[in-house]
């Protein structure tokens, strides 16, 4: 017997659609769709962006051919779902003309970066992982803002990630392959509250 809890809210093809008319009324705000679940979160703040940016200036120093992107996701795991990450690591080009939701195929990383409402917890630190590996992403780095630690997600098995390695700002991090850049987390100390 499935759990009224365990229903999705509604079918993926409804949540594009109402995402595609929301989006264009509703500013300050970000909508997803995971696990059969909307949730609806706030812009970012400057910190948080200033976080993104730092990321994006390390990627592409050290691999010039790829960028950070604002891409939302088609997530085809476990009930479909639409994720928009932080930072979506691929090819400068990779999404050009695939429209508000692309597929997963050319992302090599997803970043996300803690908000400090309710909802954190269970969207980056619960849902996000599981619904990133399903969808075989290679790489899902969360910086936390909130005990100050990121973690590195890797070896994706098409439920969970294998490996998981947390390591607190100001240390050198190295994202796993096919990314292969190390990160120097001491500026992340100064984007924290």
């Amino acid at each position: 017997m499935t759990a009224i809890s365990d229903r999705p809210q509604m079918l993926p093809e409804q949540f594009e659609e109402f995402a595609r008319h929301l989006g264009r009324t509703v500013e300050g705000i970000r909508l997803e769709f995971i696990n059969g679940k909307l949730g609806i979160k706030p812009v970012p703040d400057g910190d948080h962006g200033r976080i993104i940016q730092w990321l994006n200036r390390i990627c592409i120093q050290a691999r010039p051919e790829l960028y950070v992107h604002d891409q939302g996701l088609k997530i085809q795991g476990y009930r479909g779902g639409f994720a928009r990450p932080d930072g979506t690591l691929a090819d400068a080009d990779a999404f050009v003309g695939r429209g508000d939701w692309a597929t997963t195929e050319d992302v090599l990383m997803v970043a996300a970066v803690t908000s400090f409402d309710s909802e954190t917890d269970r969207r980056d630190r619960v849902e996000k992982p599981r619904a990133y590996a399903e969808a075989s992403i290679p790489v899902y780095l969360l910086i936390d803002r909130d005990s100050a630690e990121v973690v590195v997600h890797s070896q994706p098995d098409g439920v969970r990630y294998e490996s998981v390695r947390i390591l607190p700002f100001g240390k050198a991090v190295h994202l796993p392959e096919p990314v292969g850049i190390s990160l120097d987390t001491e500026p992340l100390k100064n984007w924290v509250r």
